[in-house]
C-alpha cells in the first residue's frame, strides 16, 4: 500500500499515477525535442482528405514554433516510399519524416528498413489487428463498405446484405468499380461473402460471388460502375461504397436527391490506412510529436470530420468523446462496433478468388 497526499491508495492506483506523471515527463521532452528541431515534413496530404486541412491546422495552432513543410499533396503511396528511398541522405524539407500510406505499404517499408519504430500514448486503443506488434506501422483511419441510397426511389433503406436479394430493389444496385479489378469493389464483394457465413478469406469470396450471382439472377444488380452522379440520375439508386465516400458525396449532393448512408448489420469490413514514421526522418522528435497529437483524441476527431472514421473510433464512442453534432452527420456509432480489418494475406486470397472467377461465376460485365 502507498500513502500518497493523506490518501492510502492501491497499488495498481499508485502505479498508474506514477506511470502518468512518467509519461507527462516524456511528453514535456518530446515537445522541447521538437520545437528545438523546428520543422516537420510530410508528405501526400491534400486538404481536403479525411479532414487534413484542419488536422494540420491544429497542429500548427498547438506548436507554432514548429513549421510544416508538405510535400506534394496529391503523391500516392508508392510515391511516399520513393520519396523516402530517394532522400535517405538528405537532412533538408525535401526528406519526408512521416508518411501515411495503404495498408500493404506498411509491412514492406519495414521489412525495407525505410521505417522506424514509435508508440504513441494511446497505443493500447487501437486494434492489434490494425498495428504492427513492434510499432513501426499503425492504422491511422479507416472506411467501412456501406450503402448509400437515394431516398427519392427508396422506400425502405436495405439493413443487411441479406436485404438486397429482395425485390424491391430491382435494378437498383451497383458496386462502386469493376470487381475483377477495383479494390473497392472486391472488397464489397468479400464483405458480402463474409456477412453469408465465409468462415476464412478464400470461403468469404466464394459466397460473395455466389451472393452476387444470385443477386445478378434475381435482376437487383445493376453492370455499371456506380457513383453519386448514377446513383442521383436513378440508373443506381442503392451504391456499395466506402462510407467516407458515401458521406461526402451525400453532403456534394445536398439533398438533390436526399441520402441515406446504411452501415450493414453484418460484413463490416474495413480498409486502413496507416502511418509511420521513416527511419531517415531528418526531424525525428518532431515526427514523434506530430503522431502523438494525430492520435490524440483532437487529432482523431479531426479525421472524423472528414468522414475518415479514425482507428481509435470504438474508445472514443465508449468514452463520449465524440460530439453530438458530429455524431448526427454519421450512420450510428453502434454500426462500426463489428468492423473486420482484414489481414493483407486475407485480402490477396479474397482478391484473387474474386478477380479470377467473377466472370465465370457471376457473368456480369461491370463497365
Amino acid at each position: 500500500m502507498f500513502k500518497f497526499t493523506g490518501k492510502v491508495l492501491s497499488l495498481s492506483a499508485a502505479s498508474l499515477m506514477i506511470t502518468t506523471a512518467i509519461a507527462s515527463a516524456q511528453s514535456e521532452e518530446l515537445v522541447a525535442a521538437a520545437k528545438a528541431e523546428g520543422q516537420l515534413t510530410t508528405i501526400a496530404l491534400p486538404h481536403d482528405w479525411c479532414g487534413y486541412g484542419e488536422v494540420i491546422a491544429g497542429f500548427k495552432a498547438k506548436y507554432p514554433e514548429i513549421t510544416i513543410n508538405e510535400l506534394n499533396p496529391d503523391a500516392g503511396s508508392s510515391d511516399e516510399i520513393e520519396a523516402i528511398k530517394a532522400n535517405k541522405d538528405n537532412k533538408g524539407p525535401q526528406a519526408p519524416d512521416v508518411i501515411d500510406v495503404g495498408l500493404s505499404y506498411g509491412p514492406q517499408a519495414k521489412a525495407d528498413g525505410l521505417i522506424q519504430p514509435y508508440k504513441v500514448a494511446t497505443w493500447d486503443s487501437i486494434p492489434d489487428s490494425a498495428k504492427d506488434a513492434e510499432g513501426y506501422w499503425y492504422g491511422d483511419y479507416y472506411g467501412v463498405l456501406s450503402f448509400m441510397v437515394n431516398k427519392d426511389l427508396v422506400d425502405t433503406p436495405p439493413a443487411d446484405w441479406s436485404d438486397l436479394l429482395k425485390p424491391e430493389y430491382a435494378n437498383a444496385i451497383a458496386l462502386a468499380g469493376d470487381p475483377r479489378a477495383s479494390n473497392q469493389a472486391i472488397q464489397g464483394v468479400y464483405a458480402a461473402g463474409l456477412a453469408s457465413g465465409g468462415m476464412d478469406a478464400k470461403s468469404a469470396g466464394e459466397k460473395g460471388l455466389d451472393f452476387f450471382k444470385e443477386l445478378n439472377a434475381k435482376g437487383n444488380f445493376v453492370p455499371v460502375i456506380g457513383k453519386p452522379a448514377t446513383l442521383a440520375q436513378g440508373q443506381t439508386p442503392i451504391l456499395i461504397n466506402w462510407d467516407y465516400n458515401a458521406l461526402s458525396g451525400r453532403d456534394t449532393l445536398n439533398g438533390n436527391p436526399p441520402v441515406d448512408v446504411v452501415v450493414p448489420k453484418s460484413g463490416v469490413i474495413a480498409g486502413v490506412y496507416v502511418q509511420a514514421i521513416s527511419a531517415y526522418a531528418p526531424h525525428p522528435n518532431a515526427a514523434k510529436l506530430w503522431m502523438e497529437y494525430l492520435y490524440s483524441d483532437e487529432g482523431q476527431l479531426g479525421w472524423l470530420k472528414g468522414y475518415c472514421h479514425p482507428i481509435r473510433f470504438n474508445d472514443l464512442a465508449k468514452n463520449g468523446k465524440i460530439p453530438q453534432e458530429m455524431l448526427d452527420k454519421l450512420p450510428p456509432a453502434a454500426s462500426y462496433e463489428a468492423a473486420v480489418f482484414p489481414t493483407l494475406e486475407d485480402q490477396a486470397a479474397a482478391k484473387e478468388v474474386i478477380t479470377k472467377n467473377w466472370d465465370t461465376v457471376v457473368g456480369a460485365n461491370v463497365q
